[in-house]
């Protein structure tokens, strides 16, 4: 004799759970902390390589936003100073830091900008925020024992700290095409834009999988 069960909706959604994995709905953001290589000097904010980002990640489900809090002409002193404010008012899940080569163009002391970035880093993992860093390299004309130590820091701190990813010079390779700099030899031009975003953009991913 068959025995006929009443259908239970629960059982099914219990059954579902477990073939199907859940994702949290939530929208994850990332800061942009950084000077006027993050800033999109010397075109539109939308042909910045942060805005690039933004339209990439705007298709993930859920999306992940990209605040860019940078500012042109910005130092590591100056950034040290506002970093706390824009990690309350933002509340970023990561920060990528692209800050030092306003320092170096103006020869300040090796230890210091060292020290600005440090903190900034140790902050941002102090409040469990994880940290991408964004180096740079200096023009050849400031001296090679200068320019060696600036790259120095970068690596270092790269080495010292956990970071969630490292970029040694976003605009490797882009000095020798005029078309990738601008008329003043340091600022990558709007061409240059997907580039950098393809240089950084797999280290956000590498992020996100963790």
């Amino acid at each position: 004799m068959l025995v006929k069960q009443a259908f239970n909706p629960f059982c099914l959604l219990f059954l579902l759970t477990l073939c199907f994995p859940t994702y949290s709905s939530s929208t994850q953001s990332i800061l942009v902390f950084g000077d006027s290589v993050s800033a999109g000097y010397g075109m539109t904010p939308a042909e910045s390589w942060p805005s690039l980002l933004a339209t990439d990640f705007s298709r993930l489900t859920p999306p992940l936003a990209v605040i860019n809090a940078s500012v042109s002409g910005e130092t590591t002193s100056g950034g040290r100073a506002r970093l706390i404010k824009a990690l309350e008012v933002h509340k970023p899940d990561l920060v990528i830091l692209e800050l030092g080569g306003n320092d170096g163009l103006r020869g300040y002391p090796i230890a210091q900008i060292e020290a600005n970035l440090r903190a900034m880093i140790e902050t941002s993992q102090g409040l469990n925020i994880p940290v991408i860093l964004v180096g740079i390299v200096l023009p050849p004309n400031y001296g090679r024992r200068y320019t060696s130590a600036f790259v120095e820091i970068f690596a270092s701190l790269a080495e010292s700290q956990n970071l969630a990813g490292f970029l040694p010079h976003p605009l490797s390779g882009l000095e020798t095409d005029p078309s990738l700099i601008q008329a003043d030899g340091i600022h990558p031009t709007a061409a240059a834009q997907p580039l950098i975003k393809n240089q950084i953009k797999p280290l956000i991913l590498r992020w996100l999988n963790q």
